[in-house]
């Protein structure tokens, strides 16, 4: 069993129109995003992190807004980044995927296919880029040459009670998160569905590499968390924070999924 912390570190504000690939609503009604990291801790005391944000010199840079530091995030919930032995990367993007050199100790778990996309062909073009920072895959690469990547095929196992599941459609290795908890094996989605309403809508984000892989991917995580869609969690929704309680530790920025949601 373990728990699931969802660590609030940024926010950007948008207009609802913006997160969806069809017109989703006529009227330029505000949709805010927010940005997280995830943490995991077993009942053994082992900790596991989900992706690791972006910096301050990003966030200024993308203008976006920090709430805290990562680093600064992790402390809150009584965690030395410099101290944590794994890391999954959901994916590659400068938001899921920055601040490596804040984890010198971590093997980095990341699906063999987001690899070959960050590093590949698909990256001549303006449009697939965008989303990806060139510092950040090198520091990946740098960690492949110093022997700290763990590359993962499809579906596998980090720990008892702790699956990675490629999906696909967002990048072409994007990978949700399935963790048994006390109330049900809850899967992060990460951004196979950035909002409750890409996946409820079938509405998708609209950054996408593979349409078709993103529709069944929404499949595949109902598939995963049994049928129960209250167990899914998406990348980048506030809803969360409404729908969650906030840790009693911390800056009230840290909210735990492995209790039952109030809606």
């Amino acid at each position: 069993m373990w728990e699931v912390f969802a660590l609030r570190y940024a926010e950007h504000d948008r207009l609802g129109r913006d997160n969806y690939l069809l017109p989703a609503d006529p009227h330029d009604a505000l949709m805010p995003m927010d940005y997280f990291i995830w943490l995991l801790r077993a009942h053994d005391g082992r900790e596991i992190v989900v992706d690791t944000g972006f910096s301050p010199a990003m966030a200024a840079q993308r203008g976006r807004r920090l709430v805290r530091t990562v680093d600064a995030a992790l402390q809150d919930a009584g965690v030395r980044a410099d101290a944590v032995q794994d890391v999954i990367l959901t994916h590659l993007h400068y938001d899921h995927a920055g601040n490596l050199p804040l984890f010198p100790a971590a093997r980095l778990h990341v699906q063999d296919r987001e690899m070959a996309f960050a590093t590949g062909r698909n990256m001549c073009f303006a449009c697939m880029r965008h989303a990806f920072e060139v510092d950040d895959v090198v520091a990946m690469l740098r960690a492949v040459y110093a022997g700290r990547v763990h590359f993962h095929d499809g579906d596998s196992e980090v720990a008892p009670g702790l699956t990675l599941h490629r999906i696909g459609g967002h990048t072409d290795g994007l990978q949700a998160v399935r963790v048994s908890t006390a109330r049900g094996d809850v899967v992060l989605a990460s951004d196979a569905a950035h909002f409750y309403g890409n996946m409820e809508r079938e509405n998708p984000f609209p950054i996408v590499f593979d349409m078709g892989a993103m529709a069944q991917g929404w499949r595949r995580l109902k598939q995963l968390a049994g049928g129960d869609e209250r167990l899914i969690v998406p990348g980048h929704d506030p809803e969360v924070r409404r729908r969650y309680p906030a840790a009693s530790a911390g800056s009230g920025e840290t909210f735990c999924l492995h209790l039952e949601p109030a809606c």
